[in-house]
């Protein structure tokens, strides 16, 4: 998922230069919300997968 994030990231990047405004906006709302779950999901895994029985 992080991979996603990151490339949506670049794809902004890249849009944001050729100068398409709303691509690169769309793409870095999109690279924002993809590293917030990937955060999420991250924390999570790190804190049940801690758990030993």
């Amino acid at each position: 998922m992080l991979s996603w994030a990151l490339t949506f990231l670049v794809i902004a990047v890249i849009a944001a230069v050729l100068g398409f405004g709303g691509i690169a906006g769309t793409a870095a709302g999109i690279a924002k919300i993809l590293f917030v779950v990937f955060l999420v999901l991250f924390v999570l895994s790190f804190i049940f997968g801690r758990r030993r029985p």
